[in-house]
């Protein structure tokens, strides 16, 4: 998953790596602040890239850079350092479903980052419940750790492939 764009509602092009497609973010409002590097989605937020969807009450970009004062003040994929979703986060990505209240993913290093109490990761009939999921996209890697009333959980049916 490569959160870094999204993706819009016509069919991606498969011949491009996702990280080159367009990123399309919608929302209620928009808030950009300049010094600080972000702009913050707010209200029904829905980012897509590719195959990849989030959906959540806000998504915050956080730019490398700040963004210039020129005509065309818009922001490539490239430049976005990081993106923190909070509220109702759903998140589609190659054959999983992720539910948290709060994703942070870091576009350099590829580490997804999921909180709540029922953080959650599906693939098919199989799935991981914990506080806090680390995905590390780069190489397939996931920590799940407990929270104080609840332990981590994970159910695997035989035949499937589990969650790779």
């Amino acid at each position: 998953m490569t959160l870094g764009a999204f993706a819009d509602d016509t069919a991606p092009d498969q011949s491009r790596p996702i990280a080159d497609q367009k990123l399309l973010i919608t929302s209620d409002s928009l808030m950009t602040d300049n010094e600080a590097k972000y702009s913050e989605f707010i209200g029904n937020v829905r980012a897509t890239q590719g195959p990849n969807i989030v959906t959540s009450d806000k998504l915050r970009v956080y730019f490398k850079e700040a963004m210039s004062n020129s005509q065309n003040p818009v922001a490539s994929a490239d430049s976005i350092q990081k993106l923190v979703a909070t509220g109702n986060v759903i998140i589609h990505f190659d054959d999983k479903v992720a539910v948290a209240q709060r994703a942070v993913y870091i576009t350099d290093t590829r580490i997804l980052v999921l909180t709540g109490t029922d953080s959650k990761i599906t693939s098919g009939k199989d799935s991981i419940c914990g506080e806090k999921i680390t995905l590390f996209r780069a190489d397939g890697r996931i920590s799940v750790e407990r929270g104080i009333e609840k332990r981590v959980e994970a159910m695997f049916f035989s035949g499937q492939k589990g969650l790779e």
